[in-house]
């Protein structure tokens, strides 16, 4: 069932006020359709327009009829590939000038492909959105493809290759193992990403054969979201697409059906880079407009989201087999998946994960879910569906991809109705149908250093596999860039239509807690976030981790509820709760619809308040922090950025791992946990932030009723470090095989009270703040060593981390060292010109604006400022203090902040392929094996 992504919250749009009421099986609410209006051009163009006037932005989506699946033989990972090049030039547009369209004046814009589509989308201040008409238009009238920009992407795609498949810790078991092993015929067997030898065998007159086949009109969808006029568009529309010619010749179509598994499949596979064991089996599914979608996706539901999911408390809670248990719904034109999938608990073994998936399966099919289950996962998806409605952007895409995947943009919209009129006996019968043992396929996914002499199996696109030839069109044109004097300029932005700021009303209750009031009517939805001051900052020296373990527990039990009452009843409204800690503070939040604010509420405060700490739940939420922590570790980009923080900011407040280390964790006693609990929860130095379709008159009793009674008091902390920085250093931990070598350069930088914040902020985007950054312009755009590559600004209550950081192949590390050092020196030694300034300045407004769009966004930067200790009113005069900031203060901030003398070097990755040319450059360089590496302390020994 291809609903949004978001889903899998809240939605009780379906149930009644109380919690014993919400179990009934009363049938849920439809969710209000989308308003869109429909017209299709003569040359196929099929439009669609939603209009949205409470917006200053507009979506700007097209979709093409083409996806892997339509991949040319030998030809693996084409289409993806292609959708890089549709940003390089047209005849009109000088190459990344979409970047200069979008993220230079606020916007965004980004790209992905499906197995069935591949997709471009932008997000725009609605007075540029004449100028992205035009821009996606002449991108599929007349790309540009010449050599330069053909090899230069085919290097960053194979960049993304080595960072998302090769070193990402279970990157080959999703993208390439899992479809190889579910398809013996269908063209789905091979992975999106495709392969090293595909890529390398594409040809540029391949290229432009694919555009023609398949990048014109009838294979279109464009859809218009936000604030526009009707008329207007159309005329737009009409104007720039109109005259795009439709091709005589027919579209290629994967025709291939996929033959019934009727006799089980096993493989077992050992790779390095493997923290944890994994098992996933993977079961057929009809395609997605099939009717049984509907039960599947309950199915799906139940199986697997949220904590109160049989997966979840079977797998991970109860038995505490696995670190993880999901499912994998993956709906398609043609014939889909339904995986299960358990990354294993540290010391448990696949075969009992695997047994264990087979008895919940089993499950399904042998016994009705029960009627509470049944309106719960009802619940569950329908307020994902709302959540991924609250942009312009979630509505613009629900509709293309139904138009697309289903062939009917209405197909969301009438999946909701169908799924509220699933049965359990529905949810058997496709269970029983589709979840049969002889139609699974199973791969075991274990360690390289487990094998002990066995050689495992090999998993690969079956030679049965069929794919299309590509064959070229009579008419191919070979585009070249206008000259200077043909040359169509993209038309003038109109008049700006101004954006509304959040606006915060607040008020405290008599205990002192602060509560923060944002009204948003739009949608039925409340997000409820509860932050306390105190988070990682506070953890003492030899205990890293114990805030961030302490927030994890506030929601596995209570006085009155145990983990699976607050998981259950919380879902059962059609909620998620979840609690955490940053380094400044800890945080509780719930999004709900706004009718079961109450309920949901008391749930809050019964976390907050009454904490249990219950041993036996204690040691599973270690071992669950443990294996996590193992995870991140394996992964080389997110151990540089441990190792970088630990190197710069040596023991200060920000240093050490937030999340702690294996060592750590297990040092923790309950004494600690409740420590850590009481010096940052108490009604005095918390907040409660409600925003979304809620008044502050409604606020004040539903507050009053959760938290009126709060009256504790919070002790002091233990006595944070002083904030002294270590000597910068060179580091390279050491770990062979790693698919990719990550990069960090990081120095300390300063607080967010910092006078300076402002100048810095914008000199951190100019250096590494989006696609158009100096950092990505040099290491990805110009020179193909990277996926992407960026910068932070860690800015909180004390000074922070400054990093500039990439992922590279590991042969490419010292290049891309020495050019963010460069770039970092150069910022603040020359003045930044007033053109790149303010299109620098444009992308932070524009993320702002975009982080402030929905009821998570803005109680996420509420409460931010309030442990930060910012002033709400800084949410009225973000958008003037970032555009007061000119070329002498980004100059004087990068000089002070971002000056590499300063900076340590740290790379994580295989150690023997880039040594010698990086001790040449830093004799000083410490290697350090990766087993040998101990992130408790600042020395790393």
């Amino acid at each position: 069932m291809r609903l949004s992504r978001a889903a899998l919250l809240l939605g009780a749009a379906l149930l009644p006020a109380t919690l014993a009421q919400a179990q009934s099986t009363a049938p849920a609410p439809a969710v209000k359709p989308i308003a869109f209006t429909e017209r299709t051009l003569a040359n196929g163009l099929r439009v669609y327009a939603i209009r949205d006037t409470s917006t200053p932005n507009v979506s700007v989506q097209m979709w093409y009829d083409v996806g892997s699946k339509d991949d040319p033989a030998g030809r693996s990972g084409f289409a993806h590939m292609f959708e890089h090049l549709m940003f390089k030039a047209t005849r009109n547009l000088v190459s990344e000038q979409m970047d200069r369209l979008t993220e230079d004046v606020g916007g965004n814009n980004n790209a992905s492909t499906n197995d069935d589509y591949t997709e471009y989308h932008e997000t725009i201040p609605a007075n540029h959105l004449q100028r992205l008409l035009f821009a996606e238009a002449d991108r599929m009238a007349s790309l540009v493809v010449e050599p330069k920009s053909f090899a230069s992407e085919r290097d960053v795609v194979k960049e993304e290759l080595r960072q998302n498949t090769n070193a990402r810790p279970y990157g080959k078991l999703f993208s390439l193992y899992f479809p190889a092993i579910s398809y013996t015929r269908h063209p789905y067997a091979r992975g999106t990403i495709g392969s090293i030898d595909n890529l390398d065998s594409a040809q540029i007159d391949d290229v432009r054969a694919f555009h023609a086949t398949f990048y014109r009109p009838d294979n279109a969808v464009l859809v218009v979201s936000g604030n526009f006029d009707p008329a207007q568009l159309n005329q737009w529309v009409d104007q720039y697409f109109a005259k795009i010619k439709r091709p005589t010749r027919a579209i290629p179509r994967v025709t291939t059906t996929e033959p019934p598994r009727t006799q089980a499949v096993s493989r077992t596979v050992y790779e390095a880079n493997t923290p944890l064991p994994a098992v996933l089996i993977s079961y057929p599914i009809p395609a997605d407009r099939d009717p049984d979608s509907a039960p599947l996706a309950v199915l799906n539901t139940i199986l697997s989201q949220g904590e109160s999911s049989r997966l979840y408390e079977s797998l991970v809670y109860r038995d505490q087999l696995a670190q993880s248990a999901e499912t994998y719904l993956d709906v398609k034109q043609g014939p889909g998946n339904l995986a299960v999938i358990a990354i294993m608990a540290g010391g448990k073994d696949v075969a009992t994960g695997e047994a264990a998936l087979r008895r919940e399966i089993a499950r399904m099919r042998d016994t009705a879910v029960t009627p509470a289950e049944l309106a719960k996962a009802k619940n569950q998806i329908v307020t994902a569906e709302l959540l991924g409605r609250e942009t312009a952007e979630g509505k613009g895409r629900t509709i293309a991809q139904a138009t697309i995947i289903d062939g009917d943009p209405h197909a969301a919209d009438r999946q909701l109705a169908e799924i509220d009129r699933v049965t359990a006996a529905d949810v058997q019968r496709v269970a029983r149908k589709y979840l049969q043992d002889s139609r699974a396929a199973t791969i075991h996914y274990l360690p390289a250093e487990s094998a002990n002499g066995a050689k495992g199996d090999t998993i690969a696109v079956a030679p049965t596999v069929v794919a299309q030839q590509l064959v070229t069109p009579p008419d191919v044109q070979i585009v070249t860039p206008a000259s200077a004097a043909e040359r169509i300029a993209p038309p003038a932005p109109a008049a700006t239509i101004p954006a509304t700021t959040p606006r915060p009303v607040e008020f405290a209750l008599a205990n002192g807690l602060r509560v923060v009031v944002v009204e948003k009517h739009d949608l039925p939805l409340m997000t409820a976030l509860l932050v306390g001051q105190g988070g990682g900052a506070n953890d003492p020296a030899a205990l890293p981790g114990v805030n961030s373990l302490a927030a994890t527990l506030l929601t596995k039990g209570t006085a009155t509820r145990s983990a699976t009452d607050i998981a259950q009843q919380i879902e059962t409204l059609g909620g998620a709760i979840s609690s955490d800690a940053s380094w400044d503070g800890s945080t509780i939040d719930i999004t709900v619809k706004a009718d079961q604010a109450a309920p949901a509420l008391g749930i809050l405060a019964d976390v907050a308040r009454n904490p249990a700490f219950k041993p036996d739940e204690i040691e599973r939420a270690r071992a669950q922090a443990i294996d996590g922590v193992q995870v991140a570790q394996k992964n080389p980009s997110q151990l540089a950025g441990l190792v970088a923080a630990r190197t710069a900011l040596g023991s200060s407040a920000y240093g050490h791992p937030l999340e702690g280390t294996p060592a750590s964790l297990k040092a923790i006693g309950e004494k600690d946990i409740r420590a850590a609990y009481a010096a940052t929860w108490a009604p005095k130095q918390a907040a409660l932030v409600l925003v979304g379709d809620i008044t502050p008159a409604q606020a004040k009793p539903l507050a009053e009723a959760a938290f009126g009674t709060w009256r504790t008091v919070a002790t002091k902390p233990a006595t944070v470090p002083t904030q002294s920085y270590p000597k910068p250093r060179v580091v390279v931990v050491d770990m062979p095989g790693a698919g990719q070598a990550g990069v960090v350069v990081a120095r300390p930088g300063l607080a967010r009270s910092d006078a300076r914040y402002y100048p810095t902020a914008v000199a951190n985007t100019i250096l590494g703040g989006g696609f158009s950054s100096r950092l990505n312009q040099e290491i990805r755009i110009k020179r193909g060593l990277a996926y992407g590559a960026g910068s932070s600004l860690q800015a909180g209550r004390q000074p922070g981390l400054v990093a500039g950081r990439t992922s590279t192949k590991n042969p490419s590390a010292p290049e891309t060292v020495s050019i963010i050092l460069s770039e970092m020196k150069r910022l603040g030694a020359e003045a930044v010109t007033p053109a790149e300034l303010e299109t620098r300045k444009a992308v932070l407004v524009g993320n702002f604006g975009r982080a402030t769009e929905t009821t998570g966004g803005i109680a996420g930067t509420v409460g931010g400022y309030v442990v930060q200790g910012v002033p709400l009113s800084e949410l009225g005069a973000y958008v003037a203090k970032v555009a007061a900031v000119d070329p002498a203060a980004v100059q004087a901030a990068a000089a002070a902040e971002l000056d590499p003398a300063r900076a340590s070097v740290v790379v994580v990755g295989d150690a023997k392929d880039f040594i010698d040319p990086l001790r040449k450059a830093y004799p000083q360089v410490e290697v350090i094996p990766a087993g040998a590496l101990k992130l408790e302390s600042a020395a790393l020994r």
